[in-house]
């Protein structure tokens, strides 16, 4: 089970609306939370937020928590003449999930209108073969009739659209239910992180914060990593589990704990740092898993950064990521958030020294 202040923080982000390149809510969100602990704040031009905790110990090494505040979805890229919007995928979309879903769209004026996607019914279908749909061949009805009635209400070309889906608590706390868990899981962690050491003296200085789109290239992350330059660099995120047949020997199982994520389409891990990882989860008492992927998460465009970043990941895993209904598993986060709390205890200056030498010595 969760903290309340945990649980608060997954309903109120999860339920925010940040796609790639539209982050403000999110990210003037953290900016206020930031100012509220009297952090100092650390921004790039592109949107990334990070809150510093200085060290008192001269010369500190910097560590930088890492995770990305936006989500998948959509655009608006036509208005008919009957009212409906076409759109544009921001991110990776899966459109077997399109058909009939509610969405929000968000207007000039800064409010939602609600609405969804078109659905043909069964018995209009006789004699059709239907395929799978595309983003772009779908209709969003927002309840217009016309093209001038959608313009009036704020409608524009470019205008955000998401998922509409509330968050929910299954199984009296083992699960959570909602959109947008790949990445708001990492603001809950970061957050509930900082809470646990915000008033303890740390032998390095701290960033703990969120890139901004991550979904369509880990953009942020390149100018985040860049400006902070950080000696290692713990990059949170939440990737496919692959265990709804039941299969246990598929990777990535769903309560099976933190990933020991050793390869991926983006990076190779350091040796040293997963064993490192794996160490510490041990002395948490946790469960961990190795873990592999076909896609990437920031720490692909972090560890090539200046001339070569420490970057580990530390990830979990949630069932249908990339949909308005992601299932996690709480004993996950938990784990994960142990194992982080235990690396962080853990490190000083002379630990990261050890952790960059041991490869090549």
């Amino acid at each position: 089970m969760l903290t309340t202040f945990e649980l608060k923080l997954f309903k109120l982000f999860t339920e925010m609306n940040a796609i790639s390149g539209y982050e403000d809510e999110i990210s003037k969100y953290l900016y206020a939370y930031f100012q509220s602990l009297h952090l100092q704040v650390v921004t790039d031009h592109l949107g990334s937020i990070f809150a510093y905790k200085p060290s008192k110990t001269p010369h500190a090494k910097k560590v930088m928590i890492i995770g990305h505040m936006d989500e998948i979805g959509f655009i608006s890229t036509e208005i008919t003449a009957n009212g409906m919007v076409k759109l544009a995928g921001v991110g990776g979309i899966n459109p077997l999930t399109l058909t009939s879903q509610r969405l929000k769209l968000k207007t000039k004026q800064g409010k939602y209108l609600l609405g969804a996607i078109d659905a043909t019914p069964p018995h209009l279908l006789k004699g059709v073969t239907q395929g799978v749909p595309s983003v772009e061949s779908v209709y969003a009805d927002f309840g217009f009739t016309s093209k001038e009635e959608a313009i009036k209400a704020g409608v524009y070309l470019g205008a955000m659209i998401t998922f509409d889906a509330d968050f929910k608590i299954l199984n009296d706390g083992k699960r959570l239910l909602g959109k947008a868990f790949d990445n708001r899981y990492s603001l809950v962690m970061g957050l509930s992180v900082l809470k646990t050491l915000l008033n303890k003296e740390l032998p390095y200085d701290l960033y703990i914060g969120a890139t901004v789109q991550e979904e369509v290239g880990t953009r942020g992350a390149l100018t985040s990593s860049f400006k902070i330059k950080p000696d290692l660099a713990i990059v949170l995120d939440c990737s496919p589990a692959r265990d709804s047949s039941g299969d246990k020997h598929e990777l990535g199982q769903l309560g099976g704990g933190l990933l020991l994520r050793f390869i991926d389409a983006s990076m190779i891990a350091r040796p040293t740092l997963l064993h490192y990882q794996e160490k510490m989860a041990n002395k948490a008492k946790v469960k961990s898993q190795y873990y592999q992927s076909p896609g990437g998460t920031d720490a692909g465009a972090v560890h090539k950064q200046e001339s070569g970043i420490m970057t580990l990941t530390h990830c979990i895993v949630a069932r249908s990521i990339h949909s308005p209904s992601t299932i996690l598993d709480t004993d996950d986060f938990n784990s994960s958030k142990k194992t982080l709390l235990t690396i962080l205890k853990d490190l000083s200056s002379k630990r990261i020294e050890e952790l960059a030498k041991k490869d090549h010595q």
